[in-house]
């Protein structure tokens, strides 16, 4: 059987071939394929690569390609049913949320960094994994502007890295809500020593944890699961759970425009009840409670950030594949294997084409007097036009706080402290006694 003529057409403008020798080529063990892709768009696509029926030494490379000539463009004009490649929204069942997030540990544990944070680092000036992630917790400590003193809720806390680190690292008290009941296991059980709280909690229901509004608030890939039913009322939650002072930062995955349509696969087996926002329904949703402060764009940090999660699994594999396989046999091992790779690979081509989007963004309440400056100027240059300096140059974060110093105020960023990180805030310039919180 042969492609359908969209998606013939869209393999010639990308450069693709079937049965090439380039690492982009797709290589066909399966004619019935074409088939699956006619009826059942990227979900039939998808599907097939898991089970062996087609391969491509580059995925990322081939959905790179894709997209940058349109490919969700050109085959929604077609007769599939479905899209390869479209917004990544829709329906998804808590079911396969519960598949991707709640996996074996040892994957994610195999996968990220040690503080196993699961969202895009930060690349700037990083030349490992483990770098880029503690460059991106320094960025969002610093454009909070944090302080011993202040308390902070992190929505969507994961296993609780940032909150260990603003915590260790910043001197102040995080509350963590999660809906991961495996995750909450794992960041009381290793976190307990700091000055940090987890709760299985849902962001509609903050005021059952009976706490006072923050001075600041955080949310690092969790607004994705949000959806655009419930995006305005995110915001009004986060609103009534700040300070009138503070300052909330949202780092989020977007989409560079408006899209109703869905990615199957990706509705089906990756990240169910969610939506990728545009820029223009973002900005509508948190008018109302908020004004923007700072938006900061670096989605290709992303690319970076999924091809080391995939070069980490792939590497670990001989000893990982007996871990997954574990109940289950040596093939289903394989079959999630190669859903993984699938999963990480066309997100990154997804981000390196310019569709996908990294946003940090940087709110205040609407219709109060900023108590904070935020510059991201200033900042930025400190870190750029620090020399490299010797070997024994100041580290890049700040120590943690000795005991018993956790009320005092750090000393304002520089020499002693460490560069800061381009796209950062002014942070330390703020009057002694502002009290801020996200």
């Amino acid at each position: 059987m042969a492609p359908p003529a969209a998606l013939q057409s869209l393999l010639a403008a990308a450069d693709v071939c079937i049965d090439g020798d380039r690492p982009w080529d797709i290589r066909l063990h399966d004619p019935g394929v074409w088939g699956e892709v006619r009826w059942r768009g990227s979900l039939g696509f998808g599907e097939a690569y898991v089970r062996g029926a087609w391969d491509c030494s580059a995925l990322d490379q081939l959905f790179t390609r894709l997209l940058q000539v349109g490919g969700e463009r050109r085959l929604a004009q077609g007769r599939s049913p479905g899209l390869w490649l479209a917004g990544l929204a829709g329906r998804r069942s808590t079911r396969v949320a519960r598949r991707h997030h709640d996996i074996h540990p040892e994957v994610y544990a195999t996968m990220l960094d040690p503080r196993r944070l699961y969202s895009c680092g930060y690349w700037e000036q990083a030349s490992s994994l483990e770098e880029a992630q503690e460059h991106k917790l320094r960025l969002i400590c610093e454009k909070l502007q944090l302080a011993p003193g202040q308390r902070l809720l992190d929505i969507g806390c994961g296993w609780g890295g940032l909150a260990a680190f603003a915590a260790e690292h910043y001197g102040v008290e995080v509350v963590g809500i999660t809906l991961s009941s495996q995750r909450l296991q794992y960041a009381r059980s290793r976190w307990g020593h700091l000055p940090v709280r987890f709760e299985l909690c849902d962001y509609r229901q903050l005021a059952r944890l009976g706490e006072a509004p923050f001075h600041r608030l955080v949310s690092v890939g969790m607004f994705e699961h949000v959806g655009p039913g419930n995006a305005r009322s995110f915001f009004r939650h986060a609103a009534q759970a700040m300070r009138d002072d503070g300052l909330f930062l949202l780092h989020t995955i977007g989409y560079r425009r408006c899209s109703l349509r869905t990615d199957r696969w990706i509705d089906s087996h990756v990240f169910p009840h969610g939506r990728l926002p545009a820029p223009r329904e973002l900005a509508a949703a948190l008018e109302r409670d908020f004004l923007l402060q700072d938006w900061h764009n670096f989605g290709l940090d992303y690319a970076r950030t999924l091809m080391a999660w995939h070069r980490n699994v792939e590497a670990a594999w001989p000893s990982l594949a007996g871990v997954v396989a574990a109940g289950e046999g040596m093939a289903a091992a394989e079959r999630f294997r190669r859903y993984w790779r699938y999963y990480l690979l066309c997100f990154a081509g997804f981000f390196r084409s310019g569709q996908g989007q990294l946003w940090q963004l940087v709110l205040r309440r609407a219709e109060r007097q900023p108590s904070v400056a935020f510059t991201r100027g200033s900042a930025a240059q400190r870190w750029e036009t620090a020399p490299a300096g010797p070997p024994d140059a100041p580290p890049l974060l700040p120590p943690p706080l000795p005991t018993g110093t956790r009320n005092r105020r750090r000393p304002p960023p520089g020499p002693a402290g460490g560069p800061l990180p381009p796209g950062s805030g002014s942070a330390r310039s703020t009057p002694a006694g502002c009290a801020v919180r996200s």
